[in-house]
């Protein structure tokens, strides 16, 4: 058993975490390092851990990171390409061109290209690119970023063309292998596809009312102070209710009987393709138009330094427009994407070539080639690999390098284009490294020699789990969602509270998979109120210090999120699925 000063000091790591970001304001990337120090002195002083397993543990933890940013230097690199050459510009135009109701526009861009776009690049790009889209328009700055936030947040699971499941989920659900496959699967990617697959479910009975609740808040708080009627939101409910299906649909049987890298991208497609198609068709458009109210009667909070209606710039300003480019040719790098990773995902011989690390050169404990791995690091049982042509940043990358010729862009665009990518790295790969180190250690804990029975996640979850007793399923999303608010990161917050919540399931006689599952959903809903996001966010638009204000109002639809699928876990764990791994 663990005692009660070991059990806080196994929590140590988190709520040093917890306090310095959330109380004290303190970024990532200058917290998660001293989080990181306090689970190696623990690690080694209190539980024993041997040098060599804690630096093996924290070694670990880099080279997870290093493949978490290859996908999303690849995700970034692509997406900035194509605002260099104007292309997605022309997206945008294609979708707002459809209406200029300020309603049909927040389900267009701020549901459908969000999450497309979460989807294809995640860790917080969505919302830092359709707010200042949404602002170019004639959206109030602070309209625009809850707007886009709000609007993104069902995708956010599987964003980064499923980097929060692939290394969020999987990856530190490996020391839990044993179990995993006792309890019927094969592998614990197969167990973390089943997560994924839940966590859809949970997201597709909450979240299709996602485009209803965006265009409830904007019209209730920004619109004519002398009704606050919900009329207008209420006038496009069928519109908000069909793109929310037409979603739904087709991003939960992705998750079920495709992988998790395309629930978000196939959602947003097909859903965004039959919406523009029903509107274009004349159908579900609202009978009047809605605006937001004359711009000299707005609040002052409501706009920053920069004017609503203002060019984004790049190309299509300088060029006048993108209508020159076709709306399919703009779309090309993206299907691309799709095209590329269904044949290295589902195409067994692409597959198994691309991730087979026979095709290299071993050096002691190295492998160097497709992929690249240490094995038995430092003397100890922990081994790493980075897979680099079978993880998505590579065939993310080919794209963007594709979209040159394709777009005719001259080398210094593309060299802009790159170092914004290199730009926007920086922070999130100290975050990273240190939060995925640290949690590692935590891991390792329960696996290295040591005297003390339980592992410092174990010990937490089977506290937790004895404290909330049954009603646990009820609280798993919010544990995720407290992860995400704190790290601003669905991966990051699975990666330090999957373990958790497995274990807490298992201690409790719970549905593994519903309960990850809920830790998933929950990552994505933290979001909301995530302060590195809303600061990325409201940058953007040239409206930072209002922060306190948009996770204030974000804290409804965060209740609602948190409310309903909780009762749905409830629900699935003890009435409807309880035979579950």
């Amino acid at each position: 058993m663990v005692s009660a000063v070991e059990l806080l000091l196994a929590a140590a790591p988190l709520l040093i975490a917890g306090v310095l970001m959330v109380g004290f304001l303190w970024s990532a990337t200058r917290a998660m390092p001293i989080a990181w120090i306090s689970a190696v002195v623990i690690g080694f002083a209190v539980w024993g851990m041997p040098g060599n397993w804690v630096a093996a543990a924290s070694i670990n933890g880099v080279i997870t990171a290093l493949t978490i940013l290859w996908i999303v230097f690849g995700a970034l690199l692509l997406l900035y390409t194509l605002q260099e050459a104007g292309a997605f510009d022309r997206i945008n135009e294609g979708f707002a061109a459809v209406s200029d109701d300020r309603r049909v526009q927040i389900v267009l861009l701020g549901f459908f290209l969000a999450t497309f776009i979460e989807g294809a690049a995640g860790f917080g790009t969505p919302a830092a690119v359709v707010a200042p889209l949404l602002l170019a328009l004639g959206f109030p700055a602070l309209a625009a970023v809850i707007a886009a936030i709000i609007g993104h947040i069902i995708a956010v699971t599987y964003g980064a063309v499923g980097t929060p499941i692939i290394i969020g989920i999987e990856n530190p659900l490996g020391v839990y292998e044993e179990a995993i496959t006792a309890g019927g699967y094969a592998s614990v990617t197969e167990f973390s596809n089943q997560v994924a697959a839940w966590a859809a479910t949970y997201h597709a009975l909450i979240g299709f009312m996602m485009p209803f609740i965006g265009v409830l808040m904007i019209v209730h708080f920004f619109g004519d102070d002398d009704t606050g009627s919900l009329g207008p939101a209420l006038e496009v409910a069928p519109l908000c209710l069909f793109a929310g299906i037409s979603f739904a649909i087709p991003y939960w049987v992705s998750a079920w009987y495709i992988t998790a890298e395309f629930p978000s991208l196939i959602g947003s497609m097909v859903g965004g393709a039959i919406t523009v198609g029903v509107l274009r068709a004349g159908y579900l458009l609202p009978d009047s138009h809605w605006d937001f109210p004359p711009r000299s009667e707005w609040k002052d909070h409501w706009v920053g330094t920069i004017e609503p209606g203002s060019s984004n710039g790049g190309r299509a300003a300088a060029d006048g427009g993108t209508q020159q480019m076709s709306l399919a040719k703009a779309w090309v790098p993206y299907i691309l994407v799709v095209v590329l990773l269904v044949i290295t995902r589902a195409v067994g011989p692409v597959s198994s070539a691309i991730g087979n690390a026979d095709y290299g050169v071993e050096v002691g404990n190295f492998t160097i080639g497709i992929v690249l791995g240490w094995s038995n690091i430092l003397g100890t049982e922990i081994s790493n690999s980075i897979a680099w042509m079978s993880v998505p940043g590579f065939w993310l990358i080919v794209p963007a390098l594709l979209s040159i010729p394709i777009f005719g862009m001259s080398g210094g665009e593309f060299k802009s284009a790159l170092s914004e990518t290199a730009s926007k790295l920086v922070s999130p790969f100290i975050a990273l490294i240190f939060v995925i180190a640290m949690v590692q250690v935590m891991l390792q804990s329960a696996v290295a020699p040591t005297g003390i029975d339980l592992g410092m996640i174990q010990a937490l979850a089977q506290a937790t789990a004895n404290a909330l007793g049954p009603a646990y399923p009820f609280v798993a999303a919010l544990i995720g969602a407290l992860g995400a608010a704190m790290a601003g990161s669905n991966t990051v917050s699975n990666i330090t509270f999957g373990g958790f919540q497995f274990e807490a399931a298992q201690q409790l006689g719970l549905p593994t998979q519903l309960i990850v599952g809920a830790q998933a959903v929950g990552g994505a809903i933290g979001n909301l109120i995530a302060i590195h996001n809303v600061v990325a966010a409201l940058a953007t638009v040239g409206l930072v210090g209002q922060e306190g204000r948009v996770m204030r109002l974000n804290l409804l639809p965060l209740l609602y999120y948190s409310i309903g699928v909780g009762l749905l876990a409830m629900l699935f764990s003890y009435v409807l699925f309880p035979g579950l791994f």
